[in-house]
């Protein structure tokens, strides 16, 4: 099963505090401790909303807003994509996780859509589509 797990942005990583040494040692052991077990697949911290954009859709309308967005408990502030055995193992590993922030945070676990998840609407020409993507990921 493979989920992803969202770090919840607060309002010192909208700030653009970076993480101190001793975080970035302890998160960095964490990930050895991941890549180790065979757990992560891809991981990373994103910079704060007011370095990004939002694009809206509406039909065939696109609108794009400038960052920072508002509600802060709202937004992401990293990530990491799983795989792992079930849920379980995955609030398991949560748990293990050094706090990523100077102070309270919360951790989000979203288990991905697989394609048998799909099985009713995905034909057998967007499997294989699928499967090159996949493999054209991996590739690189």
């Amino acid at each position: 099963m493979r989920v992803m797990i969202l770090v919840k942005a607060t309002l010192e990583s909208e700030s653009g505090l970076l993480p101190s040494t001793e975080l970035l040692e302890a998160m960095t052991k964490f990930n050895e401790e991941l890549v180790n077990a065979g757990i992560m697949l891809a991981g990373e911290g994103l910079q704060p909303s007011s370095s990004g954009k939002r694009v809206a859709f509406n039909g065939a309308d696109r609108t794009v807003y400038d960052g920072p967005f508002d509600e802060t408990t709202e937004l992401v502030s990293g990530y990491w994509l799983w795989e792992v055995r079930d849920m379980a193992e995955a609030v398991e590993w949560v748990k293990r996780c050094p706090n990523p922030m100077p102070g309270p945070s919360e951790i989000e676990i979203r288990p991905l859509y697989e394609a048998a998840d799909f099985s009713e609407t995905m034909t057998p020409e967007i499997a294989e589509a699928e499967d090159r993507i996949r493999k054209k990921l991996s590739d690189v």
